[in-house]
């Protein structure tokens, strides 16, 4: 049976949306009637045309990392226990408390009853499966081992996940951090230091240097404040808009890769995601150039990923993969070096899970002492700055004094 998705009355007026399964759409609408619903709309679940999807935005048929990861363990676990496909993916749906997962699962599984292969039912929803996903499936089907594969791909899935959730954690409170100590500045420049050195505009002695300047900036900020915010505002917005044009954000992130700490990180992550992803798919029997080809899309680099692609046409002609890429010196010496060994060997597939593992350790290594190194150089310059402040408020206060003596 098909999955359909339905919006219908109830009997008390109010609209309900959800999904049934049928044979056909007049099937789900008798169904529907059969439970006291008045059917509006019934439509078979697929994804969404672009047509469609530019209309309602980016939400069209995605779902986000978390349940990605939990659809994928939550079948491997099923499949690897020998239940049949489409029952798993019955047994998905119901477990799942998202709709959107409820719609995929139901829709996958349909096309799977009608005698689509797994792969091509997955091919219905883009936006939710991304093509190393599907690839990696599609080459499960063909050897026979989907149930390894599912495995493989959800540890990769959960991997993934862990490392973002790291670093997301790892620089969460380093940004609250400095929201808090930004503001707090801001709100002593503009509200405390006029109202203290306000004292002071009476006072016939010229003021010392720290204290002018610090009331130059206060004065500075109240007036221009507000146009500085709106300026930054229209420069974000601006530069988003340059960034989507590719030859510009191809010079930002070569840039973003001379820079010293930003670049080691982005290197490593970049290179992380690429052989892991390479791995896996190699590994599932996705021939080497077609994995090249889906690697690159994990890449966000620009520069990286035209290393990539320059190196897949150099495979294409008979070099080696670890030459393709050293030759761009913008991979790391330590993963060229694996994969090299790897190619020497025979196994590749391991030796770009090593690199794999190498590059995410670094990662999370580096992420952590920048933001163990964060912390306590952003309190010092907080410090810093309050120090100067409360001095050049105090000065002319010791000026006044030694006039007194």
């Amino acid at each position: 049976m098909a999955a359909f998705e339905y919006t219908a009355l109830t009997a008390s007026g109010r609209q309900e949306r959800g999904l049934i399964e049928g044979d056909t759409a007049r099937q789900a609408r008798g169904s529907l009637r059969d439970r006291g619903l008045m059917p509006l709309e019934v439509r078979q679940v697929q994804e969404r045309s672009a047509t469609q999807r530019s209309l309602l935005g980016r939400g069209g048929g995605n779902i986000s990392t978390t349940e990605l990861t939990l659809f994928t363990r939550q079948l491997a676990t099923l499949v690897r226990s020998g239940l049949p496909l489409d029952e798993a993916l019955t047994a998905v749906s119901q477990q799942s408390e998202s709709k959107k997962v409820k719609r995929i699962s139901l829709g996958v599984r349909a096309a799977v009853q009608e005698g689509s292969s797994m792969a091509q039912a997955l091919n219905q929803f883009p936006n939710a499966f991304p093509p190393l996903f599907r690839a990696t499936v599609e080459a499960g089907e063909q050897s026979g081992k989907l149930d390894l594969i599912l495995e493989r791909l959800a540890e990769y899935v959960e991997r993934r996940q862990a490392l973002q959730q790291k670093v997301l954690l790892a620089a969460f409170y380093p940004a609250i951090l400095t929201v808090v100590a930004v503001g707090v500045v801001i709100l002593l420049l503009t509200y405390v230091v006029p109202q203290v050195v306000g004292v002071y505009s009476d006072i016939d002695q010229e003021l010392p240097g720290l204290t002018r300047g610090l009331i130059a900036l206060s004065d500075f900020l109240r007036d221009y404040g507000p146009y500085l915010m709106v300026a930054g505002i229209i420069g974000a917005i601006v530069f988003g808009r340059m960034m989507r044009n590719l030859e510009f954000r191809r010079r930002v992130h070569r840039l973003q890769l001379r820079l010293p700490l930003i670049g080691r990180l982005t290197r490593g992550a970049n290179t992380g995601r690429f052989t892991r992803t390479l791995g896996i798919l190699f590994g599932s029997g996705v021939p080497i150039l077609d994995a090249m080809r889906i690697g690159t899309q994990v890449v966000s680099n620009v520069p990286m990923r035209d290393a990539i692609e320059l190196a897949t046409t150099r495979v294409r002609e008979g070099g080696g993969l670890a030459r393709s890429l050293g030759d761009s010196k913008l991979f790391p010496p330590i993963a060229i070096h694996l994969m090299a060994s790897g190619e020497a060997s025979g196994r590749l597939d391991e030796m770009l899970d090593r690199a794999a593992d190498n590059q995410e350790r670094e990662v999370e290594t580096l992420v952590a002492a920048l933001m163990g190194l964060f912390e306590p150089i952003l309190i010092l310059a907080m410090g810093g700055i309050v120090l100067l402040i409360v001095l050049a408020i105090l000065l002319p206060i010791f000026d006044l004094n030694q006039l007194v003596k």
